[in-house]
């Protein structure tokens, strides 16, 4: 999906009834961008993670909730990422 932001009308193209429509799109330009930030720190720390795997091995120990049974997983690059 892609999300495109209309272009802002100018301050005196707005009436007073366009008023709390205007406040809701402003509102909800506000609330994506800040989800749009979110995305690009989630895409950063995964991107930081990716790169260390690929440059040692790690293992992830994990316990069951529901049975207790210990997993174990082992994570081991076969390439070293480009800078």
């Amino acid at each position: 999906m892609v999300l495109r932001r209309r272009p802002e009308k100018p301050v005196g193209d707005r009436n007073e009834k366009g008023n709390n429509s205007d406040a809701n799109i402003e509102q909800m330009e506000a609330r994506l961008d800040a989800l749009d930030r979110r995305l690009d720190n989630i895409d950063s720390m995964v991107t930081a993670v990716a790169e260390r795997v690929m440059s040692r091995p790690m293992t992830i120990s994990v316990t069951c909730p529901h049975c207790g049974k210990n997993v174990e997983i082992a994570l081991i690059g076969t390439q070293k990422p480009t800078r």
